[in-house]
């Protein structure tokens, strides 16, 4: 009798768990992109914007710009090259580099030019507008603006972990090189650092 009741206890409670789980709906809510939600603790949009935002910010308050158009009497040509990853997370490089050549061409100081993939593309187009479009649409070969600085840098992760508590550290360094003199006229960085705690749920 005892183990009888004991099965249709058993037996009850797990279909209990089942009804419950498949009660379960997903909601979905639209927020405002500004708005920050930092559920993962990992490196996020947010981050991705902040840090270009600060570190372009940085970059045009330095010398080399003001030296370049005093020397030059024009604003220089920059172009983003490459950002490594360096990290321990997945991180949407092209997002951050976006983000980057956004600020940059916004700032309205300096010309920016389309970095090595891009203009793969632009030179194929060029390529087949000089077989298939009209001799008085064609756009020439050899006309490129050539840039002056090229911004690259590095995404790097320190991560400490004990007792369900994470500190992720983010470091990014970027630097602004001279594409004549190979002269590093800027080196920026950003560290950001982020506390994540697991709640325990006890039943």
């Amino acid at each position: 009798m005892i183990q009888r009741l004991s099965g249709s206890l058993i037996a009850t409670v797990m279909m209990a768990f089942v009804v419950s789980g498949c009660g379960h709906e997903t909601k979905v809510t639209r927020v405002d992109t500004g708005v920050i939600t930092d559920l993962s603790g990992r490196w996020n949009d947010t981050d991705s914007r902040m840090v270009a935002e600060a570190m372009v910010k940085d970059a045009l308050q330095y010398p080399w710009l003001g030296n370049f158009e005093k020397a030059n009497q024009r604003q220089p040509v920059v172009v983003v090259g490459t950002v490594l990853n360096s990290s321990h997370e997945h991180i949407s490089l092209q997002t951050f580099i976006t983000d980057l050549e956004r600020e940059l061409t916004n700032s309205q100081k300096v010309t920016f030019v389309a970095g090595k993939g891009e203009r793969d593309e632009v030179r194929a187009e060029r390529k087949e507008q000089a077989i298939y479009a009209r001799e008085e649409t064609q756009k020439s070969p050899g006309k490129e603006t050539g840039a002056d600085f090229m911004m690259k840098g590095t995404i790097a992760t320190i991560l400490d972990e004990a007792d369900g508590t994470k500190a992720v550290f983010y470091q990014v360094d970027l630097q602004m090189i001279d594409l004549e003199s190979n002269a590093k006229v800027w080196y920026g960085q950003k560290k950001i650092k982020k506390v994540v705690e697991k709640k325990r749920t006890v039943f």
